[in-house]
């Protein structure tokens, strides 16, 4: 992997309707000459963590500027989760509008190649299964996001889709499956994969969420780094986003 260089940068000159106020995001640029692809983002519920920004900045080492934008900027982690996560299931409201920003921010600079893809992780995965549908992606990357209900009308068309979940999360149980047999029916190309040593967050370098509550979502979601799988999923996302998106 390449060097990087990370910045936080403003992104309300997008100036969007419906847009956060003083949205901000986490960039990250290889070093080198550009141009590259580019890839948005979507942090865990937990937010702008330590562990999130390694992630971009982990991403951007392999070639590809990455930005993560801060869903939490307008109200912080309590307040936002709950309006985060309905607009996920809604398909609109404040959280799409930062993630369009984000994209078009990367748009529009000049060493972006003009293909962009989405990444997300935990609730950020479940905004990229969604985001794979009519929202100007090339490719998207699913982990550990849950699929929705009506997951073959939410995927209407999708862009192709690369996605990772772990046996030991209880509450995804089939979620690898199905996700598999829709992209499969419609003829996406996709490479979904379901570790069976791993759960949730395994893609994580280091715990996150309060002290508190880890040794739950240990029992529930099998939460926590698997560095073997880890390292395996991010081959398969740099190998599938090198085929899609450059």
């Amino acid at each position: 992997m390449s060097a990087t260089t990370v910045t936080d940068v403003d992104l309300s000159g997008a100036a969007l309707p419906g847009m956060s106020p003083g949205l901000y995001g986490v960039l990250a640029v290889p070093e080198g000459e550009g141009p590259w692809p580019a890839v948005v983002m979507v942090f865990e519920a937990f937010g702008m963590t330590d562990v999130m920004r390694r992630q971009v900045d982990r991403l951007a080492g392999a070639g590809y500027l990455v930005l993560m934008p801060d869903l939490f900027v307008d109200g912080g982690l309590r307040h936002c989760v709950r309006a985060t996560f309905q607009a996920i299931t809604s398909g609109e409201g404040r959280a799409w509008h930062d993630v369009e920003a984000a994209r078009a921010y990367l748009a529009a600079r000049d060493d972006c190649t003009g293909k962009i893809g989405i990444l997300g992780f935990c609730m950020g995965g479940a905004f990229a299964l969604v985001a794979a549908s009519g929202r100007g992606f090339d490719a998207a990357s699913v982990n550990y996001g849950p699929p929705p209900r009506d997951l073959q009308k939410v995927l209407s068309d999708p862009c192709p889709i690369v996605a990772s979940y772990g046996a030991r999360d209880l509450t995804q149980r089939g979620a690898a499956a199905k996700l598999a047999a829709e992209l499969t029916r419609q003829g996406v190309a996709h490479d979904v994969k379901q570790y069976a040593r791993a759960g949730h967050s395994f893609l994580n370098d280091a715990p996150t969420g309060p002290r508190a509550i880890r040794p739950l979502t240990a029992v529930i979601l099998g939460a926590g780094p698997n560095p073997e799988a880890a390292a395996d999923a991010w081959q398969r996302i740099e190998a599938f986003f090198g085929e899609h998106l450059a």
